[in-house]
């Protein structure tokens, strides 16, 4: 599985289900001996592991390993981001046969990691925020400003706001947090939210005619909350 899982990271789990060493070893199918090597770090999980732990203790998407804080963010073609958008359960590539499930903020900034996404998928980019908004924002702000991705991901938080907003849904007040946040790092020149490919009169246009948000972030887009097909539900 293309995710590493630290020693600390095991403990975390197994404390969460508040078992001990030997009930977690028999679970996993290993010995307390070897699952003590594991969490103190003295042993690699193999790949068969991994799957186990992720099964075994009912990992959330948001619970998964982040590989952001231990890799660069590496940008994926739009089919693979398809399927892992599939795999967190968004309705619009139901139809696709998902990948094995990521947390949510690798997904989202390794799509934001890219000079151009299909619009469906862009469209997508508020969801995922918006279902998760408990996803580790720390590593996702520091691995975007690195990246100088703040204004997209700040752009996209935005979206998600105003349909939280719309909906009546607390998640809202949260979401609000994060784009001062991320406000504070906002990159002065002009970008696009993945279609850098753009020719320069609709560059022209979309300056002119783009959102306040758009404007406020930086960003040519005419992507707005209302053009969301999950705007409403």
């Amino acid at each position: 599985m293309e995710f590493f899982i630290t020693g600390n990271q095991l403990t975390k789990y197994r404390r969460g289900k508040k078992w001990r060493q030997a009930r977690a070893a028999r679970e996993l199918g290993v010995s307390q001996g070897y699952l003590s090597l594991l969490e103190n770090g003295n042993r690699p999980l193999t790949e068969r592991l991994k799957k186990k732990v992720v099964s075994v203790f009912g990992l959330r998407p948001t619970e998964m390993p982040l590989r952001l804080v231990f890799d660069n963010v590496r940008p994926v073609s739009d089919d693979q981001l398809a399927a892992d958008l599939s795999a967190l359960g968004y309705k619009g590539f139901s139809h696709l046969k998902p990948s094995k499930t990521k947390n949510p903020a690798d997904v989202l900034l390794s799509a934001l990691n890219a000079d151009k996404r299909d619009a469906r998928l862009v469209e997508a980019l508020p969801w995922v925020v918006l279902e998760f908004p408990d996803l580790g924002w720390g590593p996702l702000m520091r691995t975007a400003k690195a990246h100088d991705l703040q204004n997209r991901l700040g752009f996209v938080t935005s979206v998600a706001r105003r349909v939280a907003e719309f909906r009546g849904d607390g998640r809202a007040v949260k979401l609000e947090r994060r784009e001062t946040e991320l406000e504070h790092s906002l990159l002065a020149h002009e970008g696009t939210l993945c279609n850098e490919t753009m020719t320069k009169a609709e560059r022209r246009w979309l300056a002119a005619n783009r959102s306040e948000d758009a404007r406020r972030w930086h960003l040519l887009t005419n992507l707005k909350p209302e053009h969301l097909g999950y705007y409403a539900s």
